[in-house]
């Protein structure tokens, strides 16, 4: 008979870890061995338990999901985080499936679609629920599209660049260094075209791109 799937609970709302909690108890073959409120708490849980997912929240009192998953990935690439949150956006979505997490689905989805999920995720699948994979379809789409030219990642900045954010800002956003940032600016502003960066900021809006600005 196999291991049951060991599942670690992050999330900052007690009374939502502990309705989850009854929900994948009631799973076969999936059981919670451990929960946390904060960043922190995950971390050492983690590395005391060693679950074989983690379900993450995106929105954490000292850290985001976001960088708690690229934390817990760093110490064990071969864990499955899949975040369960309210947040539905494009940023959300792409800045968790880009630190590595292989799962993302929006609060409020049924026990059947958390089971799948997990299921998946622990079998090394990525898995995004309806709403997260129609954005990012949409998203990638739209830019493919528009600047064929582009790497995918000079196509992620010119997005946060139509969004009005600056290097800085991007390079938090994005993980990366400012200076490979600048370098992706100017990379995407010779192949679009643009001379200025307000130029490059009207062609991406025309595009599509910017949209959560």
């Amino acid at each position: 008979m196999n291991d049951p799937i060991s599942v670690f609970l992050v999330d900052d709302h007690p009374v939502f870890r502990l309705g989850l909690s009854a929900v994948i108890e009631g799973l076969e073959g999936i059981e919670v061995v451990g929960e946390a409120a904060t960043a922190a708490e995950a971390v050492a849980g983690v590395e005391s338990l060693s679950p074989d997912v983690v379900v993450m929240d995106v929105q954490l009192p000292d850290a985001s999901g976001i960088e708690a998953t690229a934390l817990l990935l760093k110490s064990c690439p071969s864990l499955g985080v899949l975040v369960l949150t309210m947040f539905d956006d494009d940023d959300s979505v792409h800045a968790a499936i880009r630190v590595g997490a292989r799962g993302y689905l929006v609060k409020g989805v049924g026990a059947g679609e958390i089971e799948r999920a997990i299921r998946g995720v622990a079998n090394g699948e990525v898995i995004l629920g309806a709403a997260a994979a129609r954005r990012a379809q949409l998203h990638w789409q739209g830019g493919e599209a528009q600047f064929p030219e582009l790497t995918a990642r000079e196509r992620e900045v010119l997005d946060l660049v139509a969004r009005g954010l600056g290097n800085q800002a991007i390079s938090r956003r994005l993980v990366v260094n400012e200076k490979t940032v600048r370098n992706h600016v100017s990379n995407l502003l010779s192949k679009i075209g643009a001379a200025t960066r307000s130029e490059a900021i009207v062609k991406a809006r025309a595009a599509g791109l910017g949209d959560g600005a």
